[in-house]
């Protein structure tokens, strides 16, 4: 916990560095600044479970959502089976979350049911990264197979700044025919439409009952700049925080900052767990 707040990093990715491209790396320097996140890596550049969870154990974080990631003409390849020793080392805090590539998997739904298996709580798309419209008919059946199974779809939404990446697949209205045709889903727009697509993220947030925002890689103090149109409360009690670590300039630091922003507790509180914790009840 943080200053008496359970916590939920619903955005985390923690992959073996030989197997991505240099830009991520570049990324994860620039943006942790002295956050000491390569200290949980081996020479090898494998994370070392333990002290993974011992950094976790330290920021106050009950609850890591593990990210995967299929990207190879952007950040590389991020397999799901290397995050299995962090689940190993402690289930309790850590869970998998999925990841498919349409232009790498086939047929889709049995590579979401492959990774459901291993335990994964929810599916992330990553369209900008991948070259895909999260709106191709193509993914209707990974859509129908989550709604069954009643697991959230987290999705990229908004800019990214590695090369190869096409953003115009980040744009969230790509996504307001999805929305309807599977209203049991709860999409979750990763990182809120960042760039020039908050306004978007944020009226589809608030029109529809299963539509989310997480707060990756957005700096806490920026949100009410970022959605200066909007009901500042009544908008974040459709957040979900997460960091994009390692990406970060520490977990405690962000919670402290949406903390400052002054929302109700109740508001706070859904936050920084209780949003996740209801929309992925593998979390709980």
């Amino acid at each position: 916990m943080i200053d008496e707040h359970f916590v939920v990093d619903a955005h985390v990715h923690t992959p073996r560095l030989p197997t991505l491209k240099p830009a991520w790396l570049d990324w994860a320097r620039d943006f942790a600044g002295e956050y000491p996140w390569r200290t949980v890596y081996d020479a090898d550049g494998a994370v070392i479970p333990a002290a993974m969870d011992d950094l976790m154990a330290r920021e106050g974080v009950d609850r890591v959502l593990l990210f995967c990631e299929y990207s190879p003409r952007a950040t590389g390849i991020q397999a799901i089976e290397d995050n299995l020793p962090l689940v190993s080392c402690n289930p309790e805090r850590f869970r998998l979350v999925a990841n498919v590539n349409p232009h790498l998997h086939h047929p889709l739904t049995d590579e979401v049911e492959r990774q459901l298996a291993l335990g994964a709580v929810a599916l992330k798309i990553h369209p900008v990264h991948g070259a895909f419209s999260p709106a191709d008919k193509e993914l209707y059946p990974v859509y129908a197979l989550c709604a069954e199974r009643e697991i959230p779809v987290i999705l990229h939404s908004g800019l990214s700044v590695f090369p190869g990446s096409r953003a115009s697949y980040g744009d969230p209205s790509l996504l307001s025919d999805v929305v309807e045709d599977f209203p049991s889903v709860n999409f979750v727009f990763a990182h809120g439409g960042r760039g020039w697509w908050y306004d978007v993220a944020a009226f589809m947030a608030q029109a529809r009952p299963n539509v989310w925002l997480d707060l990756a890689g957005l700096p806490p103090k920026k949100l009410p700049e970022y959605y200066a149109r909007f009901d500042l409360v009544r908008l974040a009690r459709k957040w979900i925080f997460g960091t994009d670590w390692p990406g970060v300039p520490g977990t405690a630091t962000n919670v402290r900052a949406v903390a400052d922003l002054g929302l109700p507790a109740d508001v706070l509180e859904g936050v920084l767990s209780g949003n996740a914790l209801r929309l992925m009840p593998g979390l709980r």
